[in-house]
C-alpha cells in the first residue's frame, strides 16, 4: 500500500505543477481500487488501497486550500462526497446516501470517513476545475466545459490506468478576438500608434 500512496502523491504532484489549482477551486477524483489492484471494476473492492490512494492524494491539494469531491460508483449514481462547506460553497444538492465498499466504492468510503464534515451530493452541476480518474470510471460530466486532458508523466495508480484533465474557460469572440493578455497588449499597443 506505502507503493500506492507514493504513486498518488507522485501524480498529484506532477498534476500540480502543470496546472496550479488555486484557493477554493473544485478537484474530481473518481477510481477503482479493483483497477488499481489488477482486477475488474467492481470485483475486488479495498478500502486499504483506497486509503493509501488518499493519503497521497489529498495533502498536496489541501494544502492549497482545494475543495476534493470524490465520486461515488454507478450503484449511487456517481453522487459525490464533499466537505459540507465546499457544498454550500458550490451551491450544491445534498442527498442522503451513505457509500461503501460495495454500493459507493472504496474511494468515496474512505474519503466520507476521512472528511472533516462529509456530505454526498447528487451532482457537482459541471463546476469542477480538475481532476483525476484511476480506472476508467469517467468523471467527465463533473467537469467544467472545456476540459483539456494532462499528459502527465505518471500514467498509472497501481495497475489501473490514469487520466487527468485541467478545464479552461471557455473562447467566445469572432474573427477580431484575441485569447491571451499578450495579444490583446500588442492590439491595444497597435490601436494606440494609430496601426491598423
Amino acid at each position: 500500500m506505502e507503493g500506492l500512496k507514493r504513486q498518488a502523491e507522485r501524480a498529484i504532484r506532477e498534476f500540480l505543477e502543470l496546472f496550479p489549482m488555486e484557493r477554493g477551486t473544485l478537484f474530481v477524483l473518481g477510481g477503482s481500487t479493483s483497477e488499481v489492484l489488477g482486477e475488474r471494476v467492481g470485483t475486488r473492492p479495498s478500502l486499504e488501497a483506497a486509503e493509501a490512494i488518499l493519503e497521497g492524494l489529498l495533502p498536496p491539494l489541501l494544502e492549497r486550500g482545494v475543495w476534493v469531491a470524490v465520486q461515488a460508483c454507478e450503484h449511487l449514481n456517481r453522487a459525490l462526497v464533499v466537505e459540507r462547506e465546499a457544498a454550500r460553497a458550490y451551491s450544491l444538492e445534498e442527498v442522503t446516501v451513505f457509500p461503501h465498499p460495495k454500493a459507493g466504492g472504496s474511494l468515496a468510503t474512505a474519503a466520507f470517513l476521512r472528511f472533516r464534515d462529509p456530505v454526498m451530493v447528487e451532482s457537482l452541476r459541471a463546476q469542477a476545475h480538475g481532476g483525476m480518474d484511476i480506472g476508467g470510471v469517467l468523471i467527465g460530466m463533473h467537469l467544467r466545459p472545456v476540459a483539456v486532458p494532462l499528459r502527465l508523466p505518471s500514467r498509472r495508480i497501481g495497475e489501473a490506468p490514469l487520466i487527468a484533465a485541467k478545464t479552461r474557460p471557455k473562447l467566445v469572440g469572432g474573427a477580431r478576438a484575441v485569447y491571451t493578455r499578450e495579444e490583446m497588449l500588442k492590439k491595444v499597443e497597435a490601436y494606440r500608434q494609430g496601426l491598423p
